[in-house]
């Protein structure tokens, strides 16, 4: 039986890339996107399969009215995905309030809406499937980047609890975790902060580490997703990419060897 899908931020990078392969098998797809321009090919190849829809996830109002016109044209909602998003690139020193703000807006509230607006359909139906695109950034942190791991951890916690929530009523939820792919994340589409002096050093190190990173192939997510979303049980979370396979482990062992380390400090701390 074909799925019916609700994706953010079609135009390019992942979401492109999992409209494609929803399409390609033969299912429907309610493609959201700035400019849905960015979509007149696939609207010419795939006819009424798809259904793009100008949307600004930011704008709640908007985001639920786009949920509504979706399942008003095809029925019925099988996987709701919240790709929509973009990096913030600059030490926390550096950030403006109104940058954090509109990190936050976008990268957690739009998946809110989204999502919030979602829910009563797929509880009514007693199935769906809610992923959410987060990031090995949604693990662990790294210099240079703290307004986007702040809005990758709190969507994490917010889809932890989701989870849990939603489980009974048959909806199942996936964070998925890419390492660096070679999308516009760190492009055109990117917000950059006003670089301070101080820490330049900083930068240099961090920007030679990223050249020397493997950028693994978009056009594989795609296929990746579908055997996420067709699985009888999902993941809570899964990484997509071989290096955050390796650095989990990395990341995990050393907070595990700390809290060991300071357990003596915990159990004093308890009284």
């Amino acid at each position: 039986m074909s799925k019916v899908w609700f994706i953010t931020g079609t135009s390019r990078g992942f979401g492109r890339r999992f409209t494609e392969a929803a399409l390609g098998r033969g299912d429907r797809v309610a493609a959201t996107a700035r400019d849905i321009g960015a979509l007149d090919d696939l609207v010419a190849e795939h006819g009424e399969a798809i259904l793009p829809i100008t949307l600004d996830v930011t704008d709640r109002e908007a985001a639920e009215a786009a949920v509504r016109a979706a399942h008003e044209r095809f029925g019925r909602l099988d996987v709701v995905v919240n790709n929509a998003g973009y990096g913030l690139f600059g030490m926390v020193e550096e950030l403006s309030e109104e940058q954090l703000r509109a990190q936050l807006e976008t990268n957690l509230f739009g998946a809110f809406f989204v999502t919030r607006a979602a829910l009563p359909i797929l509880r009514e139906q007693g199935s769906g499937h809610i992923v959410q695109i987060s990031t090995i950034g949604g693990v662990g942190a790294f210099p240079s980047l703290g307004g986007y791991h702040a809005s990758k951890w709190a969507l994490e916690g917010l889809t932890e609890s989701l989870a849990q929530e939603v489980a009974g009523f048959g909806v199942k939820v996936t964070l998925v975790e890419p390492g660096g792919f070679a999308t516009d994340w760190g492009g055109s589409s990117a917000a950059h902060a006003t670089p301070h002096p101080a820490y330049q050093p900083i930068r240099d190190a961090v920007a030679a580490r990223r050249g020397q990173a493997q950028q693994g192939d978009p056009a594989a997510a795609g296929p990746a997703l579908l055997r996420i979303v067709d699985a009888e049980n999902p993941p809570l979370r899964v990484l997509f990419g071989s290096q955050p396979t390796q650095l989990v482990k990395h990341l995990y062992a050393q907070r595990l060897q700390t809290w060991a380390d300071w357990e003596h400090v915990s159990h004093a701390a308890q009284g």
